[in-house]
């Protein structure tokens, strides 16, 4: 796999399988899910399994989410490594323009984005980083 997409998530029942969507719309189709479930008691994990074999699903006591975003990038073995929240969603697109811009420029390690904020139900809320 050239990209690892590395999710941390705890009790995310509400928002996970929306997040694991928008990853498996991706336009780049050259990567992997591990998520890292960080002791969730609510059934996130459960909807995670219903995704099969499209996602590695590792357990772990609740250890924090920096704790558990570190294990899922011990997990990784691609080029390179995704971090996504669970409850962060990203446009088609995103892995594709980023691998381009990485393979195309070595001398660049790390490719971020603009942030659009949006409420429960869509409602845009502003945008961090646009110009």
């Amino acid at each position: 796999m050239k990209v690892n997409v590395v999710i941390p998530v705890y009790n995310a029942h509400d928002v996970i399988r929306e997040t694991i969507e928008t990853v498996l719309a991706q336009t780049w189709k050259d990567y992997d899910i591990i998520i890292v479930d960080d002791g969730s008691t609510d059934g996130s994990g459960a909807i995670v399994r219903e995704f099969g074999d499209r996602i590695r699903h590792v357990r772990q006591e609740n250890s924090g989410v920096a704790r558990a975003r570190n294990r899922g990038i011990a997990e990784s073995a691609g080029e390179y490594i995704a971090l996504l929240d669970h409850d962060d969603l990203w446009h088609p697109t995103k892995l594709e323009k980023q691998v381009a811009v990485l393979d195309g420029h070595h001398q660049v390690g790390m490719v971020i984005t603009d942030v659009a904020h949006m409420d429960r139900h869509g409602k845009p809320m502003g945008v961090i980083g646009a110009r």
